[in-house]
């Protein structure tokens, strides 16, 4: 009897154990409102906020900034020769903002704030050449990446506050396997935090590269996430801080299948795991962690709409039944900034 006390002691205490390592997930907000900043024949997968400024850039050479008080706005088009320029990257530090497009030539342009300059700092011919997603650490130092031309992820980048831009060497980035490249598909293939960075692939491999060192050196890791063909893979990608990271993707050409689609990291890309298999979203093109939610809140946009997480992508809930947005990110924890086919909205969150 005594031993049989002891037993049951030691597993309650056990299970105690247990129940306290459990996180605790609670959603932040159950109502959404939402307003139109912008309509426009435009397609947008180029977006950030800048203070109370919403810069874009799309296909057909346009960007410019769309004000959240109301205030006035700017639209601007680049044009090479007679060909307009589709804008999938876009960038700032704090005097400029920098956007690139995909596809040959690929043409860097650096714009004030004020949108007065606008001046080419880059540009790269061949084949091959696609860029996909564009971000800076600081003022001084910028990254860009895109698909491979030489057996490696392109990778310029820039450490005089984006004047001027230089390729790296594929001496210092990891080989790419063959059919392995990336997705432009929302600004998001490229992640930063403090010095940590993060690229995603897709197709017929698609791994996480990861330098702790803004890109001196480098490591790639495998991920369960769906792979194989040329439309598989990771689209979009965000960290909430250097260890807990999550991406969506899937196939693109079954826009409908909602596993395989979602993967979750806590050791910093080391390691991923699939979750909500079965739920919520097919194909996505963006995923954001909600600011100030702890990583555990996300929500992503695509072909099926936009759906919120807030148990680390186990369970998903459609807030907004819009199948037309591409790329999203918040403008403060209750304030998502969204864009894609012709227009750019607002939504709040209570």
């Amino acid at each position: 009897m005594k031993k049989y006390f002891i037993l049951m002691t030691m597993l309650a205490l056990l299970s105690c154990k247990k129940e306290e390592k459990e996180p605790i997930y609670i959603p932040s907000f159950t109502i959404v409102k939402v307003d139109t900043l912008m309509q426009d024949k435009i397609s947008i997968r180029a977006l950030l906020t800048d203070g109370d400024k919403v810069w874009y850039a799309g296909n057909g050479g346009k960007y410019g900034y769309v004000s959240l008080s109301g205030g006035k706005s700017l639209n601007g088009v680049v044009a090479k020769d007679s060909a307009l320029p589709e804008f999938r990257s876009i960038a700032k530090n704090k005097s400029d903002i920098f956007i690139l497009n995909a596809g040959t030539p690929a043409m860097l342009y650096k714009i004030s704030k004020d949108g007065m300059a606008v001046r080419k700092v880059y540009t790269e011919t061949g084949e091959k050449v696609f860029y996909d997603s564009m971000q800076f650490y600081n003022d001084t130092d910028g990254i860009a990446m895109g698909d491979p031309t030489d057996g490696c992820l392109s990778v310029i980048i820039t450490e005089d506050g984006g004047g001027n831009w230089r390729k790296v060497s594929c001496e210092v980035l990891p080989e790419t396997a063959n059919g392995e490249a990336a997705f432009a598909a929302s600004n998001s293939n490229l992640i930063i935090k403090g010095d940590n960075t993060w690229m995603v692939s897709g197709g017929k491999k698609s791994r996480v590269f990861y330098s702790a060192d803004r890109g001196k050196s480098w490591k790639v890791y495998d991920t369960p996430m769906a792979q194989g063909s040329e439309m598989t893979g990771i689209f979009s990608a965000d960290f909430y801080d250097d260890k807990i990271g999550f991406a969506v993707g899937g196939d693109y050409e079954k826009p409908d299948k909602n596993s395989g689609n979602k993967i979750l990291t806590i050791n910093g890309g080391k390691d991923w795991q699939l979750v909500g298999e079965g739920a919520g979203f097919g194909y996505a093109s963006c995923v954001q962690f909600v600011p100030d939610g702890n990583g555990n809140e996300l929500v992503t946009c695509g072909p099926s709409g936009i759906f919120y997480s807030f148990d680390r992508g186990a369970t998903w809930k459609k807030i907004l039944d819009d199948k037309t947005l591409h790329t999203l990110r918040f403008a403060d924890n209750k304030t998502i900034i969204a864009a894609g086919q012709g227009k750019i909205i607002r939504i709040k969150l209570q």
